[in-house]
């Protein structure tokens, strides 16, 4: 019983271990590792709270360590990201020294969400704005679709420092916007419970096949839709 016990709790720190070395990979400017280490990280993210629940070991330390561990993974991790992509986009010969900085922006809406979100009981069952994991898969993943991508448009538009710096202040208020969301968080293994969940992470396999990186931005249109979908059509 006391190995069940500590088995959430293990999980959520391997989450958080997971953050720490995507750090240390995005101050290498390896943003590949970077991106799979931040997978990893929320992977382990969904099943804490279920073997919680399996286990009837679910308190508030688990609750506690669940939102420090993604505020490294989740938080820090996509605004040290932002922090190098703005600081690539500058022109040499007329740097702005703060500009950068503001990257971190992300890693303060990730930190004010986490908090609010131990706060809110609306929030048992689904979320109001983005998911910090969902938002840190958008940031990750914007290195690779520069790295990987041939079109023009695309370069221009992730290596404009004023683009970027519209992204991270659109990033902090989605973060925590009043728009109800589904949880991805899987309860149990019935499929009539996690339906929605189960037709998204389906939809997210066939865009990554044929998208590869591109479609971390269609996935998470995709979820924002099903959402919206979710609330109108099927919630009661």
């Amino acid at each position: 019983m006391q190995i069940k016990k500590h088995v959430p709790n293990i999980i959520t720190l391997l989450n958080l271990f997971c953050g720490c070395i995507a750090v240390v990979f995005v101050s290498e400017l390896n943003f590949e590792m970077a991106f799979y280490f931040v997978c990893l990280g929320i992977f382990l993210d969904f099943f804490d709270g279920f073997f919680a629940r399996l286990f009837k070991v679910a308190g508030e330390l688990g609750l506690q360590l669940d939102s420090l561990a993604d505020m490294v993974t989740s938080g820090v991790v996509p605004g040290y990201v932002m922090y190098w992509l703005l600081q690539q986009s500058q022109d040499p010969a007329t740097p702005i020294l703060i500009l950068p900085y503001l990257g971190f922006i992300i890693t303060l809406g990730s930190c004010y969400r986490l908090a609010n979100f131990n706060i809110d009981t609306r929030q048992t069952d689904s979320f109001i704005g983005l998911p910090t994991p969902a938002n840190a898969l958008f940031i990750l993943s914007l290195p690779l679709v520069l790295k990987y991508s041939d079109s023009l448009v695309v370069f221009d538009i992730l290596t404009n420092q004023w683009i970027l710096l519209a992204i991270t202040l659109f990033s902090a208020y989605i973060l925590n916007a009043e728009i109800p969301l589904f949880s991805l968080k899987i309860k149990d293994f019935t499929f009539k419970k996690n339906a929605l969940q189960i037709v998204f992470l389906i939809l997210c396999a066939v865009l990554l096949v044929f998208f590869h990186y591109l479609a971390i931005p269609l996935v998470i249109v995709t979820y924002v839709l099903l959402s919206v979908f979710n609330n109108k059509f099927l919630k009661k």
